[in-house]
């Protein structure tokens, strides 16, 4: 039997946080003793030990293989990059997003697609972390029925979050994207007006979400991405969805609490204090507990960092941590990581906090070792924050 044992180490379970040892069995959390010191153990000089973090959402993949519009990168080599990047911040199982569309003005289509999750469901075993895929799926086309098979057979893919393609519907308002369209087309206003115009029409009349939810219903976890009004809502919740992934208004994120479904928004928006876009500022959805998931988005250091924040603003180290690690294990039904809990796998980190973030120094993926540094354990800020009762 393999045991190791982790020792003077600031643990976070689910209901408290205390300095103690956790003893590991063949990449099993077997015990969790407070106030107790082993010799034998690795001494973490009371750093921070918590689950590993789950990212349900990131949009780095696609940035890593095309980091330019005319700037290509083989998908090993971009992944191998990601990865390293995802466990430096204390990722110990990601989501990467991958759009389903077909789009000619962005050079995607569904069958590309299909041929990226085969090509990386074939190297995602050398890598350090646990890697899935997020299909951000476009249900206002009707290429995408020819695709549903296919895509039930992709071992990757997880979670299918509707990513609704309208113009104006969502995420951007329309004169902003008119604004955009006009400097990208180089077209006038007027044509532009007309282009966008003629294409909500058209996709206005599409939408297989019906078809897509009874195709995926008993495999995948759905979700819908930038809910906006509470139309958008109760659409996705008719159509499956138990995720709403980044609502842009406060009546959306209210709705889907209110139809009991798991609330999502990105850790940039919480650290940086607001969205980039002007959207559903995290804050003032959190003042009404209507936030249950952050995921980096677009921005991996923003997860830790965010829950480093939280503890620095007075909330308690578990609440703080169950926003990357408990709820979305739930939301995804991964029973078996998430949280410090006897008979769990030992998807573990440990950091210490650094001003307002976060220095990862070890990741454990059940047990195992896969990335460590040597940043000073024990600084200053972390040392008032463990002389604070929680």
């Amino acid at each position: 039997m393999e045991r190791q044992i982790l020792t003077n180490a600031r643990i976070v379970t689910p209901t408290s946080n205390f300095i103690g040892s956790l003893i590991i069995e063949n990449g099993i959390i077997a015990e969790i003793i407070q106030d107790k010191f082993y010799r034998e153990g690795n001494n973490l000089n009371e750093q921070w030990l918590m689950p590993g973090i789950i990212d349900i959402h990131t949009d780095y993949l696609e940035k890593e293989v095309n980091p330019r519009p005319t700037a290509s990168f083989p998908l090993s080599f971009a992944l191998h990059y990601l990865d390293a990047r995802a466990a430096s911040c204390g990722l110990t199982t990601v989501f990467c997003a991958i759009s389903f569309s077909d789009d000619p003005m962005k050079d995607r289509s569904l069958s590309d697609a299909i041929q990226f999750v085969k090509d990386f469901d074939k190297i995602k075993y050398n890598l350090l972390i646990r890697h899935y895929l997020h299909a951000r799926l476009d249900p206002n086309t009707n290429a995408v029925l020819a695709y549903l098979d296919e895509m039930k057979t992709l071992e990757s893919l997880y979670l299918i979050v509707y990513n609704e393609n309208i113009p104006g519907q969502r995420q951007f308002k329309l004169d902003n994207l008119i604004e955009r369209w006009i400097i990208r087309k180089e077209k006038s206003r007027e044509e532009i007006i007309v282009e966008i115009n003629e294409k909500i029409e058209r996709l206005s009349q599409i939408n297989h979400r019906p078809e897509i939810f009874a195709s995926f219903n008993n495999k995948f976890v759905i979700g819908s991405h930038d809910d906006t009004t509470t139309d958008h809502v109760i659409e996705a919740k008719k159509y499956g969805a138990i995720l709403s992934e980044m609502p842009t208004t406060i009546e959306a994120a209210r709705k889907a609490k209110e139809l009991d479904m798991w609330v999502c928004m990105g850790a940039p928006n919480y650290y940086r204090g607001g969205s980039h876009c002007g959207n559903l500022s995290c804050f003032e959805a959190m003042d009404e507990n209507l936030v249950d998931i952050l995921c980096s988005d677009y921005h991996f250091p923003a997860l830790l960092g965010s829950v480093v924040k939280m503890i620095q603003e007075g909330v308690s180290p578990s609440k703080a941590i169950s926003y990357v690690t408990n709820n979305p294990a739930k939301m995804l039904k991964f029973n078996d990581v998430g949280s410090i809990e006897i008979g769990k796998k030992a998807d573990l980190i440990t950091f210490s906090i650094i001003e307002s973030h976060a220095a990862v120094s070890n990741v454990y993926i059940e047990g195992v070792q896969k990335y460590t540094t040597n940043y000073k354990e024990t600084i200053k800020n972390n040392k008032q924050l463990l002389q604070v009762t929680y």
